[in-house]
């Protein structure tokens, strides 16, 4: 088994982080979880239980910057852990979780641990929403996963955040510099932050958002996502997963070689029922 690390930076998100560390520490146990809290006014997390919890200066104000200054620090602590004797680390965002599809019948650090990989490896990226029409609000008492069926494939979320070596990402971990891409065929990151909307009003209206100039982000990403799903005819994912990965593969944007694209399709999906046995 490889010695596999898990680092994120959060701020004013209690909820996923619980999450999170839940998840992750199940997976690669808590010990080798790292978080960061974004601003010395932060709290640790009611369920930090043995996580590395690290409360650092807040990493800029407006989005822009403060995402460059974000991924800059956790790319140098990711070169930390590789020189402390970890094989792999994984960056993601507290709303973002990773699995490997239950088919293979392996968890996730004994399916990491059997993949050679060079710099890095990418997971499907799945943003799971509310279908408004379908789903009640959130019962923040129970398994998201057993609340939510509805997702868009995003190639926002295949992202880059599984590195076997320093390396520098760029914002949000959608890529790291220099290098290119690489899909697994059993791997999705699914992004939850879109999972209810009265949440996404809160924060849509909370002075972080507006302060960071978000909202304009929120408008055209998330509250976009909670309508297709709500609007648009869902297909079984798994009768689409293989060919998407194909697309994101082979089509790139103009102003970036080393991210993938899925062309401006929005394929809303119905995830598949072995997903809510994930224990997310």
């Amino acid at each position: 088994m490889k010695k596999i690390a898990v680092i994120t930076m959060a701020r004013n998100d209690e909820f996923f982080l619980n999450k999170w560390i839940t998840y992750y520490g199940r997976q690669f146990g808590q010990e080798n979880l790292f978080v960061y809290l974004d601003g010395k006014d932060q709290k640790p997390p009611a369920e930090a239980g043995k996580a590395n919890i690290q409360i650092v200066e807040k990493q800029g104000v407006r989005v822009v910057d403060a995402e460059r200054c974000r991924l800059d620090f956790l790319s140098a602590r990711a070169a930390e852990l590789f020189a402390n004797g970890y094989q792999l680390v994984i960056g993601c965002d507290a709303d973002e979780f990773l699995i490997v599809d239950s088919n293979v019948g392996k968890n996730l650090a004994e399916y990491l641990s059997s993949l050679k990989i060079k710099t890095s490896v990418s997971a499907l990226g799945i943003d799971v929403g509310q279908h408004l029409n379908n789903e009640l609000p959130l019962d923040k008492a129970k398994p998201i996963l057993t609340q939510r069926s509805y997702a868009m494939i995003n190639s926002r979320f295949t992202k880059t955040n599984i590195i076997a070596k320093p390396l520098k990402w760029g914002r949000g971990f959608h890529r790291v510099n220099g290098h290119n891409f690489h899909i697994d065929r059993n791997l999705y990151l699914l992004h939850l932050g879109n999972i209810d909307y009265q949440t996404l009003m809160e924060k849509f209206n909370s002075h972080d958002i507006i302060a960071r100039g978000e909202q304009a982000h929120y408008k055209r990403a998330r509250f976009r996502v909670i309508n297709s799903i709500s609007n648009k005819k869902a297909i079984d994912g798994d009768k689409v997963f293989a060919k998407a990965r194909i697309i994101q593969t082979v089509f790139r944007p103009i102003y970036a070689w080393n991210k993938p694209s899925m062309l401006k399709m929005r394929w809303v999906v119905k995830l598949p029922e072995r997903f809510k046995n994930i224990g997310i």
